[in-house]
């Protein structure tokens, strides 16, 4: 199993981009799967969580300004991020799991996910 993030750049205040994570090596429709991002010198933070039945779990600093999705025709995750602000720079990684039946307690759970990607940088001045 693959996670590989891309869509990540430089970008003003204000401004939006769209990060994929593409998936590979499984059917993944009815895996949980997440977006998590680490600024330089701090801790790691959930961003948002996605559940088999589509169910979304955000992050208090995201809410109303990021989207995640998925499309399974595609086996890609999406975080649409919109109004982006200098704190949101950050290096964003997705994740994958298949043995939770419920997914919105893994927003600070990293490490609880079986496949992780290396991650994409997103930086906002």
């Amino acid at each position: 199993v693959q996670l590989v993030e891309s869509g990540g750049g430089s970008v003003q205040a204000g401004g939006s981009l769209r990060l994929s994570c593409a998936a590979s090596g499984y059917t993944y429709s009815s895996y949980c799967m997440g977006w998590f991002r680490q600024a330089p010198g701090k801790e790691r933070e959930g961003v948002a969580i996605i559940g088999g039945d589509d169910t979304t779990t955000y992050a208090d600093s995201v809410k109303g300004r990021f989207t995640i999705s998925r499309d399974s025709a595609k086996n890609t995750l999406y975080l649409q991020m919109n109004s982006l602000k200098p704190e949101d720079t950050a290096m964003y990684s997705c994740a994958a799991d298949s043995r939770y039946a419920s997914c919105g307690w893994l927003l600070d759970r990293f490490r609880d996910f079986a496949y992780r990607g290396q991650g994409t940088q997103v930086t906002v001045s």
